[in-house]
């Protein structure tokens, strides 16, 4: 089955074609790159009772597309708190920081409360091939469909992939890493402007969740918004099938594409 990575021990995994990014061909993309980190992180000194609830990954640089050591360690233990971190290096330079809350589980139903509007189901929305604007592996391994009334900036679509994150032989993949290893495809899903005219790279991923989500199609009801200093933000609020999970922000550096 093709897959985005293979392990090649415990702290280093291989990139295959499929994690291509848009922006540079040699580079990893961000979304299986954080998939990866978070399979990483609930794999590290795993607790039931707790569920990683917010994921925050720092862009330190171009991602090349070779060998890739991963180390994860505990930053503050504790029984019902606990703050992870994971640090991604390629060729001995580190590439991408990423850090986790684990918080504790419990039943708060009879309070629950203040979710966003579903999206339509994705049995009901038509496909959508408005991304092949994007060139990469990654983005040519995805399945898109876009709920009607989506514009440039503000766009509700929904995703998913039939590459598996890992090979056959690695250890099961969560269900919040299958999940994550698509959330950062909004920044391109919504994009405000043509890539082929503009860049807007993101330097960092934010994700808070208050539901542990459900691996299949993703759906993102995301707002691209553009400043006048050449800074941007894509907001997003996430969904699985059964409903809204959580919400995601990526800030951006906005500039001409090269001529």
């Amino acid at each position: 089955m093709p897959h985005y990575y293979r392990w090649v021990d415990a702290h280093h995994v291989e990139p295959t074609e499929h994690v291509q990014g848009a922006w540079l061909p040699n580079e990893q993309h961000m979304a299986p790159v954080a998939g990866m980190l978070t399979q990483a992180l609930a794999a590290h000194e795993p607790r039931e009772e707790l569920t990683l609830s917010r994921l925050s990954f720092e862009i330190l640089g171009v991602m090349p597309r070779e060998l890739t050591e991963v180390q994860v360690r505990t930053l503050r233990p504790g029984r019902t708190i606990e703050l992870l971190e994971a640090t991604m290096s390629v060729g001995g330079r580190p590439v991408v920081r990423a850090s986790a809350w684990r918080l504790a589980r419990g039943d708060s139903s009879a309070v629950a409360g203040g979710l966003p509007e579903p999206m339509p189901h994705p049995d009901t929305v038509p496909v959508w091939e408005g991304m092949n604007i994007w060139s990469g592996g990654f983005i040519d391994s995805l399945q898109f469909r876009q709920v009607p009334g989506s514009e440039p900036g503000r766009r509700r679509a929904w995703l998913r992939t039939e590459v598996s994150l890992f090979d056959d032989e690695a250890p099961p993949t969560s269900p919040l890493a299958q999940f994550v290893a698509l959330v950062d495809s909004a920044n391109g899903v919504a994009a405000r402007v043509d890539p082929r005219e503009w860049m807007f790279p993101n330097t960092d991923l934010q994700i808070h969740l208050w539901r542990s989500p459900c691996p299949g199609w993703v759906g993102l009801d995301t707002t691209a918004t553009i400043g006048p200093d050449g800074v941007g933000l894509t907001h997003t609020v996430l969904h699985d099938a059964d409903g809204p999970v959580g919400r995601a922000a990526q800030i951006l550096t906005v500039r001409p594409a090269p001529s």
